[in-house]
């Protein structure tokens, strides 16, 4: 088992709000190049899985005949099911589940997604074992995971505040046992049966006027610091805040562009 807090759910229910506000601008492109990857005909079936507020079920289906989205955090389903909503759109279907025990038979999907989510589980080879289970024989499944933190000016910012706020933070260095390598990222897909897997970078950048909306943004949306924050409680999350929002005063500039990478993992169920 993982013991990395972000595997549980309820820091992502505790930044559900603040996600589904705030990260759009961040996950939107890497969960459009995912569909593009995909390239679904219009009456596909999919599933996405750590489907989160739905940054991709979303935008899927506009595409897809139909959606089924899967997270363990109530809350960020809530967040999905409002906006759905909101939209008129009707066939997204969700439901809370475990990607590591997906609630459905073999061959149900002709497609599945794991945007950002997979990479956190306990189990990967469980999750990629699962996601290969539901897929019909020529299904395709897209897979993201965020590269090394040095290679993302915007993480390296983020931690940056982090550590302004309590010095024993650290960056994290890369981790080559993880989906931040491509080749062990290849290597699990190709193990659970995918086959013409394939390991794209993405990179896209986002802006903000200045570090106050740029510490106004992170706070709202980063399960880290919500757990930083529940940790040490309101008195000393005061004082580290104002050490944050200190450094990014200082440290960027306004309207400059912070590039963050991912990987996104292609393969496909292979034909009888």
């Amino acid at each position: 088992m993982s013991g990395n807090p972000l595997a549980a759910a309820e820091p992502w229910d505790l930044v559900a709000d603040g996600y589904a506000e705030s990260a759009l601008a961040i996950m939107a492109p890497f969960s459009d190049r995912a569909l593009e990857l995909a390239d679904l005909p219009a009456d596909a079936h999919v599933i996405d899985v750590a489907a989160g507020p739905g940054t991709l079920s979303l935008p899927a289906a506009a595409r897809v005949g139909r959606v089924q989205a899967v997270d363990f955090a109530e809350h960020m389903l809530e967040r999905l099911r409002n906006a759905a909503r909101a939209a008129g759109i009707t066939n997204i279907d969700v439901r809370v589940g475990d990607g590591q025990a997906l609630p459905f038979d073999d061959d149900s999907f002709d497609a599945g997604f794991s945007m950002f989510g997979l990479m956190f589980f306990p189990d990967r080879i469980k999750g990629f074992a699962e996601l290969f289970r539901v897929l019909r024989p020529g299904g395709v499944a897209v897979v993201s995971s965020w590269a090394p933190v040095a290679e993302s000016p915007l993480m390296r910012m983020m931690f940056g505040a982090l550590a302004a706020g309590d010095p024993t933070v650290q960056e994290p260095q890369p981790n080559f046992l993880s989906l931040e390598n491509p080749e062990v990222f290849a290597t699990e897909m190709r193990e659970a049966g995918f086959a013409g897997v394939s390991i794209q970078r993405h990179t896209t950048s986002v802006s903000y006027p200045d570090g106050d909306r740029l510490w106004e943004e992170m706070s709202r949306s980063s399960a880290p610091m919500m757990l930083m924050r529940r940790s040490i409680g309101e008195d000393a999350w005061t004082a580290r805040s104002e050490a944050m929002r200190a450094y990014l005063a200082e440290n960027y500039r306004p309207n400059t562009p912070l590039a963050t990478t991912a990987f996104l993992g292609t393969g496909h169920k292979p034909l009888p």
